[in-house]
Order: structure tokens, then sequence, then C-alpha cells
């Protein structure tokens, strides 16, 4: 953290030097001294600092100053940095201004000059005043801060991309919290119009950025380092993440590419209570983080957001064009695309996706739910875990499922924690056919299945966790898909005379092949595969024996 500052100002530039000289002296060891020859040089001052998240702790302003005196300077300087001690330099003859700011600046002292030999008239003053203000001292917040509105979908995507690659943020409501609207002010970007705006440690700021600004930004790597590698796994989910584990710890030049963050859908579960070796279970951040660190130890590649765009073949090679309209080739290619929620097709709900609807997104939102009836769709483990985590926070979580009970979908353990969970209700035969509002979600229509029954609640807050789809279209006429467009690969590939139709090989496919030999399919947007976050890990990890096999061959 950044040491806390005294900020000190006078028009003379002896005096000010002088000054500074002192207080460097004594607390330069604690205090960052910063200087201003004018009241309006300090405010811009304190608003600059502001705006990095610094502290102030004491202000030390001369009174008799052109333009603004140190008093008009204090009453303004108070509203930036309002626990920040003030103390006032003046001349004998200005002793009744200073008694006069008292009450006007809220001053905390007045000092005569000169105030010399400082040990006697300067140091115990401020060291009394300095210690005063440490013992209240909360450091600030260290990271990026997001202000917004609740209702803005553009400052949900940046929240949810910066909570899902694991970079802590705060976020400011800018119709809740004061201090939201001033740094709006002190970054003149004229209010609202350019909301999201996001301030980062070193005092920049972007406003309305997208993922690849911020990306780039804080770091996140988002060009491959080279144009060839021995692996390049598309999708960054559990079963893609142990695929560059793996393949990386056996030697293979390995390179990731996922287009939000890695972790995937499982990264987004707010809890994962049957994975084996934690009794007590993760998060799917916990996971997605772990799992990063050790491929990156391996000296995987990860690169978000970045996403794949189309695959060449020539010869031994494949080729993927990237949405860049960069290109990176490679012996072997691993699909791990995963899987994304089916959209909810009811009136209204594009019209307020991130603005109250939103799909998935349980950690990025409850905060902001708290003591509100929320609604969750689906009931699977993705529902269940979800309402489990917005128990927290909710006054009521309300689920809607379409189905009779929940141990068609749902783990047992998941069913147990939500029945006993008091402020969980769980409705059954119940969809939701329409969203209402005006600029952000106010009300949905619930209907009965059964009963045929409907009902307008009034909420803020939908979360759907339904369906599986996966996002293979950019892979027509060259993979071979069902027909729900998930990739056949092995033994689910079609056939004709006892041969996948276009093998080329003499041998057949391997068992998470596709139809293209060196390009292979794991985890969810497989077909046929099992929708757990072992059986991805597990598909990942097998996965680079049958690409040792290939490139054996090649």
């Amino acid at each position: 953290m950044a040491k806390p500052a005294i900020l000190t100002v006078d028009d003379d530039p002896e005096v000010l030097q002088a000054v500074a000289r002192d207080l460097r002296r004594m607390y330069g060891d604690r205090f960052r001294i910063v200087r201003a020859d004018s009241g309006q040089s300090a405010l811009d001052a304190a608003q600059q600092l502001k705006l990095r998240n610094d502290a102030i702790a004491l202000f030390l302003a001369d009174q008799r100053m052109p333009q603004m005196t140190g008093v008009e300077f204090l009453e303004q300087a108070i509203n930036i940095f309002p626990a920040a001690k003030r103390v006032l330099l003046t001349a004998y003859a200005d002793t009744d201004a200073a008694i006069r700011a008292i009450n006007a600046a809220r001053l905390d002292y007045y000092l005569l000059k000169p105030w010399d030999p400082p040990e006697e008239k300067l140091y115990p003053i401020l060291d009394d005043l300095l210690d005063d203000w440490q013992a209240t001292f909360r450091p600030p917040f260290e990271g990026i801060r997001v202000i917004s509105d609740r209702w803005s979908p553009q400052s949900h995507q940046i929240r949810d991309f910066l909570a899902r690659n694991q970079v802590p943020y705060r976020w400011l409501d800018i119709e809740q919290d004061r201090d939201a609207q001033q740094l709006v002010d002190f970054a003149d970007r004229g209010g609202k119009a350019h909301l999201p705006l996001v301030l980062f440690p070193d005092g920049s700021r972007l406003a309305k950025p997208s993922n690849i600004q911020v990306a780039e930004k804080i770091g996140l790597q988002t060009q491959a380092e080279n144009p060839f590698y021995d692996l390049v796994i598309v999708g960054g989910g559990p079963a893609g993440l142990a695929a560059a584990v793996y393949g990386a710890s056996e030697g293979l030049r390995t390179v990731m590419i996922e287009r939000e963050a890695p972790g995937g859908q499982a990264g987004t579960s707010s809890r994962i209570e049957n994975y084996l070796g934690f009794p007590v279970g993760l998060s799917g951040g916990d996971l997605a983080r772990r799992a990063v660190t050790q491929a990156k130890r391996f000296g995987v590649e990860i690169l978000t957001p970045q996403e794949a765009t189309g695959v060449q073949i020539e010869d031994n090679y494949r080729i993927v064009s990237l949405s860049d309209g960069k290109e990176i080739s490679c012996h072997a290619l691993i699909m791990a695309l995963g899987v994304s929620w089916r959209r909810l097709n009811v009136p209204g709900v594009d019209k307020f996706t991130g603005a109250g609807v939103y799909y998935g997104a349980a950690q990025t939102e409850a905060a902001a739910c708290t003591n509100e009836d929320v609604y969750v769709i689906g009931g699977a483990n993705s529902a269940g875990q979800a309402a489990m985590y917005f128990s927290r926070y909710a006054r009521k979580v309300i689920m809607l499922v379409r189905a009779d009970s929940l141990a068609k979908s749902m783990s047992q353990y998941l069913i147990d924690q939500i029945g006993a969970t008091d402020n969980i209700d769980v409705w059954t035969h119940s969809s939701v056919i329409e969203t209402k509002g005006d600029a952000s979600l106010e009300s949905i229509v619930v209907k009965n299945s059964v009963t045929g029954e409907t009902q307008t609640l009034p909420t803020q807050s939908l979360f759907i966790f339904i369906g599986a789809v996966p996002h293979t279209n950019w892979l027509e006429g060259l993979v071979a898909r069902d027909e729900r467009e998930f990739i056949l690969t092995g033994p689910d590939l079609p056939r004709e005379n006892g041969r996948v139709k276009g093998w080329p090989l003499e041998r057949d496919p391997l068992m998470l092949e596709t139809n293209i030999p060196g390009i292979f399919a794991v985890g969810d947007v497989r077909h046929g595969s099992i929708k757990r976050v072992a059986s991805g890990v597990g598909e990942g990890s097998i996965c680079v024996q049958f690409i040792h096999q290939y490139l054996s061959q090649v």
C-alpha cells in the first residue's frame, strides 16, 4: 500500500520548501509529503490521490494566499478526505480568521509562523494529530474499482469478467455510494453517460471498456508468444485445464485459448461438494484458480479473453484462426469448448438480461440481492448450488422447477441441503412465461403447468440455470456433430460400410478423436459426455495419451 500523504500548501516558494523539508525530516519514513503552491492545485492533487485510492492524513495550509485562502481550501478539502486532520498556518494578524475557521472548516489546530524550532512548535502538535488519525484509519481497498449503476448490463459484464478471472475489485453503486459520484466528478467523465467507469490502482481509468481492454490493462495474456505449438486447447473449463496440465507436464508445448475466463461454466459454481479430495467442498472459482496455477507452473500459455473462430487443415498441421485475425498452428488440437446456459425464450428476457435477468452469475450479483426475493430457474446441481449461495444474502430464494421434483436432475446431498434451508422454497411444475419492467426487471409471470394458474410476482433478480448449449457452429463443415451440435468422437462417429465417413487413415479414430485426425474433443461439448466436473477432468487427462499416440504416427 502507498504511504498516506501529508499535503502542505503555500504560495510562497521559500515557505513551502521549508515546511516540506521539516515534514519530510520527521515524517518522511511513514508519510508521503505532497506540496502545492495554491489552493486550487492542492485540490487537484487531493482529487488525483482520491482517484488512485490513496489516503491523506493531514492538510497543512497557509491562510494568506491569493485566489483561495487556506480556510477556503480546507472547507473544500474536507469534502474529499473528511477524516484528514486540518491545520492552518497563520501570521499573528490572522489569528481571528483561524479561530473562526475552527467551526467553518472544522479546523483541528492553527500554528503561528514562524514555527522554529519545529521540535517544539511543530512536531508535538502534528504528532498528536497524526496519532489520532492513525488510530481510526482503515486502509482503503487496494485494487480495481468499478463505478456504475446496478442495472447496467456492461457493468455486469465487467464485474463478472473480473470475478471469473480471480481479479479482486470493489463495486461502487453510483446511486447508493457518495464516493462513487464524487469519483466520477473528479474523473471529469460527465456523469452517467460514461459509466461504467473502471479505476485502476495506478490512477488510470477506462470508461465503458471492453473485456479485452480490461484484460490488457490488468496484465492478462491475450496474444500467443509463438506461432506454433505441439498442442492447442480451445476452451478453459475443467476438461481443458486438465488437458493443459497433463500435456505440458509431459513435455508438449501447450497453449490454451479461453474466450471468457478459465474454469468455464464450472468456474461459476458457488460450491462443489462432491469433487474427489475436497471433503468440505470448494467453489468453482477456487478450482479454476488452483488449476490455472498448476498449468502455468508447467509452462502453459493461457490466452484470455481470446476466441477461436476457425480451423484449417494443412498436411499434418492444424491452424486455428483467432478473433483478432491472428493464427496459431499446432500438431494436435483439443476442443474443450464446454457449454453455455440455454437462453430462456419468453417475452422481456432479452431486454432485461444484465439488468435483473442473469445467466449463472450467482457470485457476481449475490451481494446486491441482500434482503430481496430472488428467483432461480432450474433444477440441476448448478441451480441448487446457486440457491444455497443466494440464501446467505436474500430474504427468500424461490426455485422454479418444471419437473415434479428435484430428484430427477439434482444430487441428493444438494436436495437435502435445500430442504434444510428455511429461506429456500421449491416450486415444482413452475415456469416463467414473461418478465416485466421499465429500465430493469420489476416482476415475473409464473405459470403452474398442472393447475394452469398464473401469478405476477415482484422481483428485481431472476437467475437462469437451464440446459446446455454448445457453441460449435464455427466448426460447421469440418467436425462432425450430432443433431444438437455436440461434437462426435471415436465410436460415436457415423460410419458407412464399416468405415468412419471421410476418415483418411488406415486406423480407426481414437476414443476422443473427431472425424479429423489430430483434432480431439473432451468435456461437456462432446456427444454423450457426463456433465460433471470429475468426468471432464478425466477426459482432459486421458486425451493427452491419445495425442501421444497420434503424434507418434505423424
